[in-house]
């Protein structure tokens, strides 16, 4: 790579990983404004996990299309299209009362959430193959736009009331989206030829059973870490009774992790191939679910000097500790994930990507709606971690029967 097209590939990265921090941040916005609105409007727990997975639906069907697009147009006009169509929306969301009004809204800013399935194909096509894992790492480490909006949205919230936080994150999208046509760059190279990259003609790609797999993987890596990003901040009000801007602070230490060491989890797969760093992934979550799961527990024994009555449960620290490791593995599995896609489908990165987004999109929609449902129908607020422990097994199995019987992962 001559150092012309090395700086405009630094270039391309650095500015498409801002629009992304932005749109991450933009699609994860009512994880924290959620909260007074389900005061204001007197949601249940069911009705808060619909609100808050709104966007990450949009933001998943819209994937597939527009990883396609990608590969046949070119990432730069698409993502700023992307970002540009989601300023009305998020605008007029600081005028919403009534809950189907934010329901709908809430449809049109999740396109910002698309941008992941536009972004990885466009930063991964400017560099090398054994650097491509690093690079989709790096754009990949907006994640932590979920961490960004924690330490934002709060602010604005106390200050001028959740009504602030859409108008200013409008300005911030429509600034962005400025600043990445400006900084990055366009080459037909790395479009599809239409003989390769008609709708058709790739979709056939969903007949492999490794994209229905990597389909699984994602819906963990991603969909657990988008659905806990939305529900961790009323978690900590709920169980430890803490204010916003605190439970908003704790949050962030799962969420921001979770973004920005995505680049090390690409680095690790450059070097040590993404099924060592995914195996390992899904069996530090594990653990780390097991722990999260057990509610807090209160339990009498009878001993020789009466009965004793004991407490088991996370305090605030150890929680937010195993939530932190959570949230590291969840970035290195992001990244292995996708490293797959980039060394079994180099030619069509764009649409295996949106296909596999789209799955991990669909587990950040769903899961936030089954939280709440788990948590109307038991009372239990660890029962998200339950539900999430028992995915992680089916990933666990399926990834022994068809990877590692013939892998050595220890070496």
């Amino acid at each position: 790579m001559s150092v012309n097209n090395r700086s405009r590939a630094i270039s391309v990265l650095v500015v498409s990983t801002l629009a992304f921090t932005v749109c991450f941040m933009v699609w994860m916005m009512f994880g924290v404004i959620g909260i007074p609105l389900k005061k204001q409007l007197g949601l249940n727990a069911t009705q808060f996990g619909l609100l808050t997975a709104m966007p990450v639906l949009t933001g998943s069907l819209v994937r597939v299309p527009l990883g396609i697009w990608t590969d046949r147009f070119g990432g730069r006009i698409v993502l700023f299209v992307i970002m540009l169509l989601c300023v009305p929306a998020i605008f007029l969301m600081s005028y919403a009362t009534e809950f189907w009004h934010f329901l709908v809204l809430g449809l049109f800013v999740g396109l910002a959430g698309g941008s992941f399935s536009v972004g990885t194909p466009y930063v991964a096509r400017w560099f090398p193959k054994n650097q491509q894992g690093f690079a989709m790492g790096v754009f990949g480490a907006g994640n932590s736009g979920a961490a960004v909006n924690k330490f934002v949205a709060p602010v604005i919230l106390v200050a001028a009331g959740w009504a602030m936080v859409p108008k200013v994150y409008a300005a911030i999208m429509l600034g962005t989206a400025i600043i990445f046509w400006l900084g990055s760059a366009h080459d037909p190279a790395h479009q599809v030829p239409a003989s390769k990259g008609g709708f058709m003609a790739q979709l056939k790609a969903l007949k492999d059973p490794r994209v229905l797999k990597y389909c699984q993987y994602y819906s963990i890596v991603f969909g657990g870490y988008v659905g806990l990003a939305l529900w961790m901040v009323q978690y900590y009000v709920g169980e430890y009774g803490l204010d916003i801007r605190v439970a908003a602070l704790l949050a962030a230490c799962f969420s921001l992790p979770g973004g920005v060491l995505r680049a090390i989890g690409g680095y690790l797969s450059d070097k040590h191939g993404a099924h060592k760093v995914t195996w390992w992934v899904m069996w530090v979550s594990w653990i780390c679910l097991f722990i999260l799961s057990y509610p807090q527990t209160d339990f009498t024994i009878q001993t020789i000097n009466g009965p004793q009555t004991y407490h088991i449960g996370l305090n605030v620290y150890t929680f937010t500790a195993v939530m932190g490791v959570l949230g590291v593995a969840f970035a290195f599995g992001k990244a292995s994930v996708f490293k797959y896609i980039s060394d079994d489908f180099p030619t069509n990165i764009g649409t295996i990507s949106g296909i596999v987004g789209l799955a991990g999109g669909m587990g950040g929609f769903l899961l936030p709606i089954l939280f709440g449902y788990l948590l109307d129908l038991t009372g239990v607020r660890s029962s998200a971690f339950m539900l999430l422990y028992g995915v992680v097994w089916v990933s666990l199995i399926w990834m022994y029967w068809t990877e590692v019987r013939r892998t050595d992962v220890l070496a």
